[in-house]
């Protein structure tokens, strides 16, 4: 992996020079193109459809050995989009500089597609054989909440003995994750009377107060001691000053590690009650993507990558996080799945976004141990 490092930057610079927000499916496709047209002589490549976003794919490898393992696949898991709109490159450019690389989406995760490709390319070169059919699958949504991609991660990972999640590790020790919290949310939608402020005060029922009231409720949703957040992150409401507000409506974040946690909170939420008689609440939404929960199959993994990296010369450290991934999803179906492996530096969704150069090389080396051991 030390002596094809260069080739690996290289091809990472054309996927982050690939610019591929979420919103923008004929930049998520060109990144797709560019993608499929680079492992097309390794690997049989197929598209989905994205609906609004973005097309899907997903690379079967051809690699070393005859017979592959009937009772499951190895699936590589990441996503083509980014969070950064087009244009981003020219504020935040491909640099490599302070032994670092730098550019929107390098991190997050564009540095963990590269390296699994070349992982690949090096059990070929090797001519090691690998005895599980090996399936890259990138999805466009996932940024947006893998709406249209859900199904055929699911699919897939029902027929896979493993899931390898590409996305970057925690920290710049790159620790992966072996739980991640579940995520979803709800809207809170207030109707109340109008009526002039001025003239005709006491004949309105203001929904913004009625929502304000029922926040606070809601606040008392969150659980520190148990790990359950629950967060008013947007709030609507109103016309006019001088106009009583007949609407108004609340979007709430939440996040649980356990997915027993669910029932309960969902019972809190659907209980709400307005404070006034003449205003309505509506309540709607749900939970998102399921907990990755920390389970005999997820440890048996991480123990597996652990002792491999000390082959490599690398003290290996898990995480827990309370942000989601694809990874929720195949986690969820009891599928051992470990998540943040890929890219090892800091900055996600952020102007510092990089990479460590030198972790590339261990790094990607882990990803091909940790296939021929699967």
């Amino acid at each position: 992996m030390r002596a094809n490092q260069p080739g690996l930057i290289a091809f990472l610079k054309q996927l982050v020079e690939c610019e591929s927000p979420s919103d923008d499916p004929a930049a998520v496709n060109r990144f797709v193109e560019l993608l499929a047209d680079s492992v097309s002589p390794i690997a049989r490549v197929k598209t989905f459809p994205g609906g609004a976003y973005g097309k899907h794919v997903r690379c079967e490898f051809h690699l070393p050995g005859r017979k592959k393992n009937a009772k499951g696949a190895i699936l590589a898991l990441g996503h083509s989009d980014t969070v950064w709109p087009m244009g981003t490159l020219s504020t935040m450019p491909w640099r490599q500089q302070k032994g670092r690389l730098w550019g929107p989406g390098v991190l997050d995760m564009k540095s963990g597609i590269a390296f699994f490709v070349f992982a690949m390319r090096a059990l070929r070169e090797l001519d090691l054989e690998v005895g599980r059919k090996v399936i890259l699958q990138l999805n466009s949504d996932e940024e947006v909440g893998s709406l249209s991609s859900r199904p055929l991660t699911e699919k897939q990972a029902r027929q896979s003995a493993a899931v390898l999640v590409l996305e970057p590790g925690t920290g710049l020790g790159g620790k992966p994750k072996t739980a991640r919290k579940g995520v979803g949310g709800y809207r809170v939608r207030v109707t109340g009377l109008a009526s002039h402020a001025g003239v005709d005060f006491a004949a309105g029922a203001s929904a913004i107060l009625e929502l304000a009231r029922q926040i606070e409720k809601i606040r008392a949703f969150t659980g520190l001691d148990h790990g359950v957040t629950v967060n008013v992150g947007l709030i609507r409401g109103g016309t006019r000053t001088n106009v009583i507000a007949a609407e108004a409506s609340a979007d709430v974040d939440f996040r649980i590690p356990r997915l027993r946690d669910y029932a309960a909170l969902d019972r809190r939420f659907r209980r709400l009650r307005s404070t006034d008689s003449r205003c309505r609440l509506e309540i709607t939404g749900d939970l998102n993507r399921p907990p990755m929960e920390r389970n005999a199959g997820v440890v048996k993994l991480f123990r597996t990558a652990q002792r491999l990296a000390l082959d490599l010369g690398v003290v290996l450290e898990e995480s827990s996080t309370g942000g989601a991934s694809d990874g929720n999803f195949t986690a969820g179906l009891g599928i051992p799945t470990l998540d943040g492996i890929g890219g090892v530096g800091e900055g996600a969704h952020a102007v510092n976004e990089s990479i460590l150069i030198d972790r590339i090389a261990d790094r990607t080396a882990l990803l091909a141990k940790l296939v021929l051991a699967s």
